[in-house]
């Protein structure tokens, strides 16, 4: 009677267990191919059709892509840090594996014999189980990882945007500034020290038509501090005497009081808001954001990318167990990374302020779109444990694109505010506002002359030739030393910026 039925409908024979179980198979690279088998047309060409659709959806998207060249893969970076279009594309895989699961169980359905054994009922539905797999294991991994990336999205970028910035603006989202700086805090704290010391302080100053970029270090032991006028901390700590503790003391200082002293209470982090206005003050720049990380949880980030490569060119002593980091060209694991920017053996804090620029530099340079991409649950797990930020979401998309451009096209120099050209115990602030203004804009603003007490370059001596009291450099005469000039990349003298790339082997 069955096969009569059939045989009325048009349909063929059902093939055997083996044959059925072939063109299930069949159907998961091409979905719909069992259906036009049993010649259920309609079904089989709606379902072939919207899959090869899709695919050349995809192929053309890929393609719109592809165009762009060498920022291909900074475009789908920036794609996947969108919480919309992550939301997005979770749906999309979710409904599209439900629907290719459908087609699988249904293909397996319209060709399976109607009689047989025991036996290869369950081996078939075993093999049809594993063909499930096939779509369901990718598809919930992606979903899981879209789900990561999703949560560290909201939960790291989640701040509100700036009430005094114009809303964001894809077309323009640096509102037409000629710089965007971004203070980069490393914090340090442990169960046996009270409280957190933002002990690595430096303010990221960027060109985002250039992509020229320039770090400018604050020492941690700067003193007499200066507030924003009608501040809280201002009033606290009125001049001429101001505040008797360290730079890196504002931050502990404020989160013990954030209600009476912060500049902001009521943002998510009142210590490191101030501290981003604090500096901005002192420095006489607008820094917009700010982007704190645990020193110690610094080395999962750095395991997250794989490792970072240096080259070592004298022995770094480290850590409480005699660890050493011996010379040449090295691959860094977070827990060597984390020394290599925090060790003081033999050196002081501005030789770590030193490494730390370089730190920036090779991260910066060694840590691509695909990093991004390959490793973004580790890196989201790593990010939302260790890092926050005042970024809005918004303009994470732009930042990846600045720091891509820095990258590619731009160059990256520091400016260390430390001695000889700074006095950490009596800074005179007027002339590290005119240092940081002729870094930055060497013609000054508006094509100005520079302000009275701007420090002035040292021409440096003929390294071998022994020159008078007059040539000495200011380097010279600081350190009594016949070197015309600082090799710590965490020294400086002079008012020009020290490029990156010839500090940092």
């Amino acid at each position: 009677m069955a096969a009569e039925d059939e045989q009325q409908d048009g349909a063929p024979a059902r093939p055997s267990t083996a044959g059925a179980l072939l063109w299930t198979a069949a159907a998961v690279p091409l979905p719909g191919i069992a259906h036009l088998r049993m010649r259920r047309r309609v079904a089989g060409g709606v379902i072939l059709g919207l899959y090869l659709a899709g695919i050349a959806a995809l192929a053309v998207w890929a393609m719109s892509l592809g165009r762009s060249g060498p920022d291909t893969l900074t475009s789908v970076a920036s794609l996947a840090l969108r919480s919309g279009w992550l939301m997005a594309a979770m749906g999309t895989v979710f409904v599209v594996a439900v629907l290719w699961l459908t087609v699988i169980v249904h293909s397996w359905a319209i060709t399976r014999p109607r009689r047989a054994s025991t036996g290869a009922r369950l081996l078939s539905g075993a093999v049809v189980v594993l063909l499930c797999l096939t779509v369901a294991a990718p598809s919930a991994l992606a979903l899981h990882g879209g789900y990561t990336a999703y949560e560290a999205l909201n939960s790291i970028f989640g701040g509100p945007e700036r009430e005094d910035l114009p809303p964001h603006n894809a077309a323009d989202p640096w509102d037409g500034a000629d710089r965007v700086n971004v203070l980069l805090i490393g914090s340090d704290s442990a169960d046996n020290r009270y409280g957190v010391r933002t002990d690595t302080m430096i303010v990221a100053s960027m060109d985002p038509h250039t992509g020229e970029a320039v770090l400018i270090g604050l020492p941690r032991n700067l003193e007499n501090v200066r507030f924003p006028e009608d501040s809280a901390l201002a009033e606290r700590y009125p001049e001429p005497y101001g505040f008797d503790m360290l730079l890196n003391d504002v931050y502990q200082t404020v989160a013990e009081e954030p209600e009476e002293l912060a500049i902001n209470p009521h943002v998510p982090d009142p210590s490191a808001d101030t501290l981003k206005a604090v500096i901005g003050h002192n420095l006489d720049l607008d820094i917009s954001y700010y982007a704190m990380v645990d020193m110690m949880g610094f080395r999962d980030l750095i395991d997250a990318i794989g490792g970072i490569r240096v080259t070592i060119e004298d022995p770094i002593p480290y850590g409480v167990h005699g660890g050493v980091l011996e010379p040449g060209v090295r691959v860094l694991d977070g827990h060597e990374a984390l020394w290599y920017g925090r060790s003081r053996v033999n050196t002081d804090d501005y030789g770590r302020m030193g490494r730390q620029g370089c730190l920036i530099k090779y991260v910066t340079e060694q840590v691509e779109p695909t990093t991004v991409l390959t490793g973004y649950r580790e890196l989201a797990g790593a990010t939302q444990r260790t890092l926050s930020t005042d970024i809005p979401q918004s303009k994470v998309p732009a930042f990846i694109e600045l720091a891509d451009l820095v990258t590619d096209t731009g160059e990256m120099s520091t400016l260390q505010l430390s001695p000889p050209q700074v006095n950490t115990a009596n800074p005179d602030w007027d002339a590290v506002r005119a240092l940081v203004v002729e870094t930055l804009s060497p013609e000054g603003p508006d094509g100005d002359e520079l302000p009275t007490g701007s420090p002035s370059p040292s021409d440096p001596a003929v390294p071998g030739e022994e020159g008078t009291e007059d040539d000495r450099t200011e380097w010279q005469e600081y350190t009594g030393l016949d070197e015309p000039s600082p090799a710590d990349p965490g020294r400086q003298v002079g008012e020009e910026a020290s490029d990156l790339n010839a500090l940092c082997p």
